[in-house]
């Protein structure tokens, strides 16, 4: 596996393709396995813009279908991006610009593919067991490639079946000593992206 560099100024030095992220609030399961749209968490918004752009990836995707939702994602960040947010902290400003408002998964990959040229291979997460898993070390190798990837990470009860179905990639669960495996998203988006993209 090829080792990730960075350069003086904290870049990588090699090609590694480029890495999207995407935050789906539906379709995902409640508790009572019932596709539902999960309210978005402006906490989880500001966090995994942060770990965007510190493990330099080229775009957050927020994805949900609730126009109010919407709303409430863009005046977050349209106040960090603009006038006294953007005075007060430049960081989170930095950071909120890798964020883009998406309806579906679909239009996430149709602007990647408008801005790449080419269609994303599609990584889900999940925090069960299954067959056909693919190990962290197998991805961040795969990662020295030229076809992008979005990174798709599920709220509430986790995403469902059929999403699941039709990503090219599912990750090994993320474990940790005990049968407690109830992460918050922004704890294991972090975890995740330091084993696919941090320094070795």
């Amino acid at each position: 596996m090829q080792e990730i560099k960075r350069n003086k100024a904290g870049w990588r030095d090699n090609k590694v393709t480029d890495v999207y992220l995407a935050l789906v609030h539906h379709p995902v399961y409640n508790k009572r396995r019932q596709v539902i749209a999960a309210a978005l968490t402006t906490i989880d918004l500001h966090d995994m813009a942060r770990l965007s752009a510190t493990y330099g990836l080229k775009g957050f995707f927020v994805v949900t279908p609730l126009e109010d939702q919407i709303k409430v994602a863009q005046a977050m960040i349209d106040h960090w991006s603009e006038g006294w947010g953007r005075e007060y902290n430049a960081t989170r400003a930095e950071a909120l610009s890798l964020v883009t408002l998406a309806h579906t998964i679909d239009e996430a990959k149709e602007r990647i593919r408008h801005n790449s040229g080419a269609v994303p291979i599609v990584a889900a997460t999940s925090a069960a067991d299954g067959s056909g898993r693919t190990s962290f070390a197998e991805m961040r190798s795969g990662l020295l490639q030229e076809d992008p990837v979005l990174l798709i990470l599920g709220t509430a009860w986790g995403l469902t079946e059929e999403t699941m179905a039709a990503c090219d990639v599912i990750l090994e669960p993320i474990k940790g000593p005990t049968r407690y495996n109830h992460l918050s998203v922004r704890a294991a988006a972090g975890i995740i992206l330091d084993r696919l993209l941090g320094i070795r």
